[in-house]
């Protein structure tokens, strides 16, 4: 039997009673509940306000004196308004979320007889979305007797036969789906339904998951903020291993994943726990597991199953308990029929598979995913870059245009928000500055789509739309120039060459100013100065 904690509020009118033998008449829900001869409470967490220290100190030494094993932690959470549902449920939350609870060495029950309504109704919502591990506790006076003992029902929101009272919370259900997208508004339908059932499946099932997709598609993000998730709700207290797979090759592999006995091979001067047994308790996140052996696979299946395995020379086997999650951009079911994935493993990891899109699929998702990465890029470098309104409506005319290959995913967007952001010296990312990228990031997937000439990056799409390709090709040459030359004058010479020494007043600046007006744009938009 694992040691049974309560926790609940002090009962400011039902648990406050005169000093006398005639107490013990008297039924007051904190005192009663560790006197049942049924149910042993090793540890009570009594949470109360400073105004009721002298009632919680009174209680307790009653609980002393009727069940000496029975630990009192007094907690102290105080509230400005103890009927105001956001105050309460958020000092609640902060508390279920502090405390070090440890479900697999205790069991816990919460007790909602006491507290105001609102309390009570945030302990139930609390429990229901499992921030708090336990089950509920009600008790109760018995009728027709004058005992302070009372009845007491344990209920678990877990079973069926409550499902009628166990209506997710809301707010909590969004602020867990929130937190897989790791805050950012996505707004890409099939990418938001996707996470709203990982995030119900990541509540309620242990069971072995499946991320599909491309590489750069979020695979190693999304399967440590499910991790976290289940940490933060007390379903996992062990560590988040992640292991590449097409690292681990040859004999090596074997040793990596599982560990090694010292003396099993030669360099084997010390024992190695594995990366199996560094998830006992944990999760373990397999990313590219096509990767691995067909030997692995057929251990890492026991290992899922039996929770066992061998190490490499060692005699007998170790144990770890861990949750998996399988990363992977290959096509399984095609490895399966090739003979290069175990059939049986695909089955057991197939029962919840996930599919991410790449960013080229998710296009309205670029804008929020673009204020994400500047706030990344904030907390690195201790530096907060913005956009200038034209310069992020000619990136995100570039990036969301049907020719953006995006072929690294969202691996290239935050490297294209880095670069920009380091190169921005004022703080502000220009046109200029975006211009520069976009070339960049066409040279990087392999040239520029015909016809375009580089031009997205400073012209917004009625005005590409609206230019014919002579003009095209002309103003995509002026703007090169402008980039290789330090001033709007040298740009000049540079343009007009032939034609300046044939004119007795040449000002080569203010002819290339006026064209480029033509098109809305600047020197200080494209030039390098």
């Amino acid at each position: 039997m694992k040691p049974l904690v309560v926790i609940g509020f002090l009962g400011s009118t039902l648990d406050a009673s005169k000093f006398g033998p005639t107490r013990w008449n008297k039924w007051r829900p904190t005192v009663g509940l560790t006197m049942h001869e049924d149910l042993r409470v090793d540890r009570l967490v009594l949470l109360h306000g400073t105004a009721h220290k002298r009632l919680a100190d009174y209680v307790t030494e009653d609980i002393a004196s009727v069940s000496p094993e029975t630990r009192v932690e007094p907690h102290l959470l105080d509230f400005k308004d103890p009927w105001d549902f956001e105050e309460v449920y958020g000092k609640l939350l902060d508390f279920a979320r502090s405390h070090p609870f440890d479900p697999d060495a205790e069991d816990y029950l919460v007790h909602i007889t006491t507290g105001t309504h609102v309390a009570q109704i945030c302990l139930f919502l609390l429990t229901e979305a499992h921030y708090l591990p336990g089950r509920l506790l009600q008790t109760q006076p018995r009728r027709g007797a004058n005992d302070g003992v009372g009845t007491w029902t344990a209920i678990d929101l877990d079973l069926s036969r409550y499902d009628s009272i166990a209506t997710r919370f809301a707010i909590a259900s969004a602020e867990s789906t929130s937190f897989l997208k790791s805050g950012i508004d996505t707004r890409n339908p099939a990418f938001n339904r996707m996470i709203d059932e990982i995030e119900r499946v990541a509540a309620r099932s242990r069971a072995p998951m499946l991320l599909m997709g491309p590489t750069g598609a979020g695979k190693s993000q999304l399967a440590r903020r499910i991790y976290e998730l289940k940490r933060l709700k007390h379903q996992l207290k062990g560590a988040f291993v992640e292991v590449n797979c097409a690292t681990l090759k040859g004999d090596g592999a074997m040793s990596a994943l599982f560990g090694h006995k010292k003396g099993a091979f030669t360099g084997a001067a010390a024992d190695r726990p594995g990366l199996l047994r560094s998830a006992d308790a944990g999760m373990l996140f397999l990313d590219e597991i096509g990767e691995l052996g067909v030997d692995e696979q057929a251990m890492i299946l026991r290992a899922i199953e039996d929770k066992r395995f061998l190490p490499v020379g060692a005699d007998k086997e170790a144990a770890s308990d861990f949750q998996l999650i399988a990363g992977t951009n290959r096509d399984l079911a095609r490895c399966v029929a090739e003979g290069t994935f175990r059939e049986d493993l695909f089955a057991r990891l197939n029962l919840w598979t996930f599919s991410l899109p790449g960013l080229a699929d998710r296009r309205e998702d670029i804008a929020p995913n673009l204020d994400y990465e500047l706030e990344r890029f904030a907390e690195r470098e201790g530096s907060r870059i913005t956009f200038n309104k034209e310069a992020r409506e000619r990136y995100l005319a570039f990036a969301t245009a049907p020719d953006a290959r995006w072929s690294g995913n969202f691996r290239d967007l935050a490297a294209s928000i880095t670069r920009m952001a380091t190169l921005s010296d004022k703080g502000r990312i220009d046109v200029g500055c975006v211009g520069a990228e976009t070339a960049r990031l066409r040279q990087l997937w392999g040239g520029q789509t015909e016809g375009q000439n580089g031009l997205e990056g400073y012209l917004a799409p009625e005005q590409l739309d609206a230019l014919d390709p002579f003009d095209s090709v002309q103003l995509a040459h002026v703007i090169q120039v402008c980039q290789r030359s330090r001033s709007l004058s040298e740009a000049g010479r540079t343009l007009f060459a032939a034609s300046r020494t044939k004119r007795t007043s040449v000002n080569d600046a203010d002819r290339l100013r006026k064209y480029l007006h033509r098109f809305d744009l600047t020197w200080e938009q494209i030039g390098k100065n």
